[in-house]
C-alpha cells in the first residue's frame, strides 16, 4: 500500500501529458471522422494538356483529340518549343501530346504511328497515358471493320461512351472501418506515449538516491518490489486504455458494437501489455527524469511512423518496413489493417490476427524478463 501510494503522488504530476496525449488521439481521430461517409463522392482530377497537331483535324485525330478534350483540360499553349518546356517544368501543364502528320491516314492503312508525348510523369499524366492507351487500343480493334477514318472514330465513341454497371456485393462498412483502423492506428502513439512518459517517470522518482535507500534497508525484497511497481504501473495503463475504448464506441459506434470493434478492443488491449512492458524495461534502463521527453520522441513518435501508424504501410519504402518488423507496433497496426478487410470474423479467418497478437504478447513477456535482470542487477550494483 505504501508503494501504491507514492505511485500516486507521482503519478498526479503526469496528469498534464497524459490529458496532451488524449487530447491529440480525439483531435486526429474526431477530424478523421469527418471525412465524407462512404467516399461516393469521388470526382476525377482533370490534367491539364496540350495538343499539337500536325495532323488534318478529321477522322481518327478528330476522336483523339475530342475524347481527350472531354476528359482532360486542354490549354491553350500553342507555342513550340521553350513555352511548352516551361510550361511542363513548372507543371502548368501535365502532358503534351504532338500528333504528327498524315496520322489518321497511316493509322487507317494497318500502319503504326507514334503520337510522341511528353509529361511530368505525376498520376496526372499518367491518367492521361491511361486515356489516350484505352482510345487507340479500342481504334485498332475496330480499325479492320470499317472503310474511313470518320466511321472509325464514331465507332470507337460508342463503345467508349458506353457505362458498364458493376455491383459489388460485399458485407464490409468500409467507410467506418477505414475510421476505426485510423483510430487504433494512431492509439499506438497515444497509448505508447502515455505509458512510456508515466512510468519512466515514476520509475526515475523511485530511483532517487534517498528513496532507493529507503527501499534497500527495508524489509521488502526487490522482486516483490518491481511486482508492486509493475502492477500499479499497470492498473494506470488500463484505467487509459478504458478511456481510449470508451472513445471509440464515441468516436466510431457503428464499428465498436460488431464483431470487428471486439478484435480491434481485444488487439489493443495486447498491445497495452505490450507498452506497459516496453515502459518498464525503458525506466530500469534510463534513471534521469530530464531524458524523458527525448524517449517519448523516440520510442513512441519513432515507431509509429516506422511502423505505419501514421503513413499507411503501403507508401513506406521496404527497408523502412524491415526494420519495422523488429518492433511491437508494426504487429498491432498490422492486426489493425487485416481487420480493416475481413469479410467475415470467425475462427479460421481471424487466425492471422491472432498470430500477431501471439508475437506482441511474446515481445511484453522478453522486455518484462530483461526489465527484472536490469532493476536486480541495479540493485545489487547500489547495495555495494
Amino acid at each position: 500500500m505504501t508503494v501504491f501510494k507514492a505511485f500516486l503522488r507521482v503519478l498526479n504530476q503526469c496528469k498534464i501529458p497524459v490529458i496532451l496525449y488524449t487530447v491529440l488521439l480525439v483531435g486526429f481521430g474526431g477530424f478523421q471522422m469527418q471525412t465524407d461517409e462512404s467516399g461516393a463522392d469521388f470526382t476525377a482530377s482533370r490534367p491539364e494538356i496540350v495538343i499539337i497537331n500536325h495532323d488534318k483535324n478529321e477522322g481518327i485525330t478528330r476522336g483523339i483529340v475530342e475524347y481527350l478534350t472531354e476528359n482532360c483540360d486542354v490549354s491553350d499553349i500553342r507555342e513550340e518549343g521553350e513555352a511548352l518546356n516551361d510550361a511542363l517544368f513548372y507543371r502548368d501543364v501535365n502532358y503534351i501530346l504532338y500528333i504528327p502528320a498524315h496520322y489518321g491516314e497511316d493509322f487507317l492503312n494497318g500502319k503504326e504511328p507514334e503520337i510522341e508525348v511528353k509529361s511530368t510523369g505525376d498520376y496526372q499524366a499518367s491518367y492521361t497515358e491511361m486515356l489516350l492507351s484505352r482510345y487507340l487500343k479500342t481504334a485498332r480493334a475496330y480499325a479492320d471493320e470499317v472503310e474511313s477514318g470518320q466511321e472509325l472514330a464514331d465507332r470507337v465513341k460508342g463503345v467508349l461512351e458506353k457505362e458498364i454497371s458493376v455491383t459489388v456485393a460485399s458485407k464490409l462498412d468500409t467507410a467506418h472501418l477505414a475510421k476505426a483502423t485510423f483510430y487504433y492506428n494512431f492509439l499506438n502513439y497515444s497509448l505508447l506515449a502515455g505509458c512510456v512518459y508515466v512510468i519512466c517517470l515514476i520509475l526515475s522518482s523511485f530511483r532517487e538516491e534517498k528513496i532507493r535507500k529507503r527501499t534497500v534497508v527495508s524489509s521488502m525484497k526487490e522482486r516483490k518490489f518491481n511486482r508492486l511497481l509493475l502492477a500499479s504501473n499497470s492498473l494506470f495503463t488500463l484505467v487509459l486504455w478504458l478511456v481510449y475504448v470508451g472513445l471509440s464506441f464515441v468516436l466510431v459506434g457503428e464499428v465498436m458494437f460488431t464483431a470487428h470493434g471486439l478484435w480491434y478492443i481485444a488487439n489493443s488491449f495486447v498491445f497495452m501489455i505490450c507498452a506497459v512492458s516496453i515502459a518498464f524495461l525503458i525506466g530500469n534502463l534510463v534513471g534521469n527524469k530530464n531524458a524523458v521527453n527525448g524517449i517519448v520522441n523516440v520510442v513512441a513518435l519513432g515507431s509509429s511512423f516506422l511502423c505505419g501508424a501514421f503513413v499507411p504501410a503501403q507508401f513506406l519504402p521496404d527497408s523502412v518496413l524491415t526494420v519495422a518488423h523488429v518492433l511491437p507496433s508494426y504487429w498491432y497496426i498490422q492486426t489493425n489493417e487485416f481487420l480493416e478487410t475481413l469479410e467475415t470474423v470467425d475462427c479460421v479467418s481471424i487466425r492471422p490476427a491472432l498470430v500477431n497478437m501471439g508475437v506482441l504478447l511474446g515481445f511484453a513477456l522478453v522486455f518484462i524478463l530483461v526489465a527484472d535482470v536490469v532493476s536486480r542487477r541495479k540493485r545489487r550494483n547500489f547495495e555495494n
